[in-house]
C-alpha cells in the first residue's frame, strides 16, 4: 500500500496530463471510472471537464488516435500494439490505429552526444572513421545515424533517446493501474483481459528499449537465412553494441512500393512480391520466429531482386504446437474444410465457453461465402478479418501470440498487392502448407513422433510409483483437495447465502414481534406516547426489518 501511494504521488504530474488529454477528447467518463479524477482532486489539481466542439464532432476512433498521439511515445506504441488486435476492434478502429507512427522530431546532437559517448565508450571521431551527426531517422524510442567503421564498412548507429526509459516506466505504471481498475469495474472489459494486454505490452516495450535484444534478434534471423542468397539480413557489430546502442551493417536498397520506380532500377516487382512473401512465410511456418512489422519502410529491394529486412525491434514467436495449429487452419481454409476450421477455433477458445451450435453455423456460413470464389481470388487478409470478426461475435478472444501473426500476414499481403496488383497471398501460402503437411507424414517424421510418444509413455510409467506414493502420503496428511467446477455453482451459492440471510432476518423479526407484544402487556417501565418504550422500539425494528426483507425479495426478482 505504501509503495502504491508513493507511486501515485510520483506520477501525479503525468496523471494530470493524461487526464486532461482524455477529458479534452471526450473521455471524461473513463477518467471517473479509473479514479484518476479523485487522485488529482485530493492533490489539489483542477481538471477542466470539457472538450472543444471541433473535437467532440470527431468519430470515436479518430479521437482515440489523436489522444494517443498527444500522450507521447508509450501511448503511440500502445496504439500500434492495439492495431494488431483485429480480434478486439472492428476495421475502422484498426485503420485509425494503423495511422499511428513513431516518427517524431529528432533531438539535437548536443543532447544525444553525452549519451552516445558513454554508450560507445569514446568520442565518435575516435571510434568511427566517420560519423554523420544529422540523424538518418528519428523515432519515439531511438534515433539512427550513419557512420563508417575504421575498415571502411558503412554502418548505421541506432541509439536510445536520453531519459526515454524513465518516461516509459512511469506510463507503464499508470497503464497497469488503469488495466486493473478496468478489469474490476467494467464487466465487458474482463473478457479481453486488459491486465494481460498491458503485461504483454510491457514485455514488448521492454524488448524495444533494450537495443541489444534487437541485435540478438538480427543474429537469429541471420542464422535462419544464412544459406538463402535471396534474403539479406544486416550484420551486427557486437564490439559497439549494448542495451543503449547497436551498430549494424547498412543495407542500401530501394524502399517503398512504387512498381515504376523498381522497374526503372532493373527490378521485377512481381518477383519481389513473391520472394518477400516466401521469406516471411518461411519465418512463420518453418522457423516460428518472424519479423512482425514488414511495412514498406522495413523491407528493402536490392539488386538481383533480393530482399533486405531491417528494424527487428518487433518480432513474433510461435511454439511448435501453435505452428501446427496455423498450418491446420490454413490447410482447412484452402480445402474449405468446415470441421477442421471449427476444431482449430475451439482449440483457440481457451477458457471461453462458446455456443457450439452458433459457432458451427457461423463457420459454415463463412465457408459458404467463399464457395463461389476460385482459390486465386481469395484474399487472405479479408479472410483473416472475417475469422476474427467471427471470433468477436462468438465472444472468443484470439490468443495473444496470434494477433501479431494475423496482423503481419495482412500487412504482408497489402505490401505484395502494392508491388503486384495480381499478387495473391494464398498462392504463396498453399505450397508451404502442403509441404508442411506432407512432411508430417513422412516415415521419418512418423518415426520421430512415435519414438517421442513411446518415451513420454515410459517416463509416465516410470514416474507412476513415485507419484502414487506422494499421493497416498498427501492423503494420509489430509492435503488432498478435490475441486468441483460445477456450472453456475457460484451463483447458486450466492442465492443460497441470500436466502439464508433473509430467513435469519425473518426469524429475528418474528421474535421481535412476539417479544414486543409481550412487553406491551407488562405494566411499568419507561413509556413513549403512552406506550411501553421498549415494546414500541421492538415493533419499529421489526417493521424496518420487514421492509428490508420485502425489498430484498423484490430486487432478487422473486416477487
Amino acid at each position: 500500500m505504501l509503495w502504491e501511494t508513493l507511486s501515485v504521488v510520483r506520477d501525479l504530474p503525468r496523471l494530470h496530463e493524461i487526464a486532461s488529454v482524455m477529458i479534452r477528447y471526450g473521455w471524461g467518463d473513463l477518467v471517473r471510472v479509473l479514479g484518476i479524477n479523485g487522485a488529482l482532486e485530493r492533490a489539489g489539481r483542477v481538471l477542466h471537464w470539457h472538450s472543444t466542439s471541433e473535437i467532440s464532432q470527431l468519430d470515436a476512433p479518430v479521437r482515440v488516435r489523436r489522444a494517443l498521439e498527444e500522450l507521447g511515445p508509450t501511448f503511440v506504441k500502445l496504439g500500434q500494439v492495439l492495431a494488431t488486435r483485429v480480434d478486439m476492434f472492428p476495421p475502422n478502429w484498426i485503420a485509425e490505429f494503423e495511422k499511428l507512427h513513431s516518427q517524431v522530431p529528432a533531438q539535437s546532437y548536443e543532447v544525444m552526444y553525452p549519451e552516445l559517448v558513454a554508450a560507445i565508450g569514446g568520442e565518435p571521431g575516435e571510434v568511427f572513421a566517420a560519423f554523420d551527426p544529422v540523424p538518418l531517422a528519428a523515432a519515439s524510442i531511438a534515433q539512427v545515424y550513419r557512420a563508417t567503421l575504421k575498415d571502411g564498412t558503412p554502418v548505421v548507429v541506432k541509439m536510445r533517446r536520453p531519459g526515454i526509459e524513465t518516461v516509459i516506466r512511469a506510463d507503464l505504471r499508470i497503464l497497469d493501474h488503469a488495466a486493473r481498475l478496468l478489469e474490476s469495474e467494467v464487466a465487458d472489459a474482463r473478457r479481453y483481459d486488459p491486465v494481460q494486454i498491458v503485461s504483454q505490452f510491457r514485455r514488448s516495450l521492454s524488448r524495444e528499449l533494450d537495443l541489444a535484444k534487437e541485435a540478438r534478434n538480427i543474429d537469429q534471423f541471420a542464422r535462419h537465412f544464412a544459406t538463402d542468397p535471396l534474403v539479406k539480413i544486416p550484420k551486427v557489430y557486437w564490439e559497439f553494441t549494448n542495451d543503449q546502442v547497436n551498430v549494424q551493417e547498412e543495407i542500401v536498397g530501394l524502399a517503398g512500393v512504387s512498381p515504376d520506380k523498381l522497374r526503372a532500377a532493373g527490378l521485377d516487382p512481381k518477383l519481389l512480391a513473391a520472394r518477400g512473401a516466401n521469406a516471411v512465410l518461411s519465418m512463420v511456418l518453418l522457423h516460428g520466429y518472424f519479423h512482425a512489422d514488414p511495412h514498406p519502410g522495413n523491407v528493402l529491394f536490392l539488386p538481383g531482386n533480393r530482399i533486405g529486412m531491417i528494424d527487428f525491434g518487433m518480432v513474433g514467436m510461435l511454439t511448435e504446437p501453435r505452428r501446427n495449429q496455423i498450418v491446420d487452419l490454413l490447410h482447412a481454409l484452402t480445402r474449405r474444410d468446415e470441421q477442421a476450421l471449427l476444431q482449430v477455433l475451439l482449440d483457440w477458445s481457451g477458457d471461453s465457453v462458446p455456443d457450439d451450435e452458433r459457432l458451427a453455423y457461423d463457420v459454415a456460413e463463412l465457408m459458404q461465402s467463399y464457395d463461389d470464389l476460385q482459390l486465386k481470388d481469395v484474399k487472405i487478409g479479408a479472410l483473416l478479418n472475417d475469422i476474427t470478426a467471427l471470433m468477436r461475435d462468438n465472444n472468443l478472444v484470439l490468443p495473444a501470440d496470434l494477433t501479431l501473426l494475423f496482423k503481419t500476414l495482412i500487412t504482408l499481403e497489402g505490401l505484395g498487392q502494392q508491388l503486384d496488383p495480381e499478387f495473391h497471398m494464398i498462392d504463396n501460402v498453399t505450397p508451404f502448407v502442403e509441404s508442411v503437411i506432407k512432411e508430417r507424414y513422412t516415415p521419418q517424421a512418423l518415426f520421430v513422433r512415435g519414438r517421442k510418444s513411446v518415451r513420454e509413455a515410459l517416463e509416465v510409467a516410470a514416474d507412476l510409483p513415485r507419484d502414487l506414493r506422494h499421493l497416498l502420503r498427501d492423503m494420509r496428511r489430509g492435503r488432498v483437495k478435490v475441486d468441483f467446477d460445477l456450472k453456475r455453482l457460484d451463483h447458486f451459492g450466492h442465492q443460497l447465502d441470500s436466502a439464508a440471510s433473509r430467513l435469519t432476518m425473518g426469524i429475528l423479526t418474528a421474535s421481535l414481534v412476539v417479544g414486543s407484544s409481550i412487553i406491551m402487556t407488562v405494566k411499568g417501565g419507561p413509556e413513549l406516547f403512552g406506550l411501553p418504550f421498549f415494546g414500541l422500539v421492538g415493533f419499529l425494528i421489526a417493521f424496518f426489518n420487514s421492509v428490508w426483507i420485502v425489498l430484498s425479495i423484490w430486487r432478487s426478482g422473486k416477487h
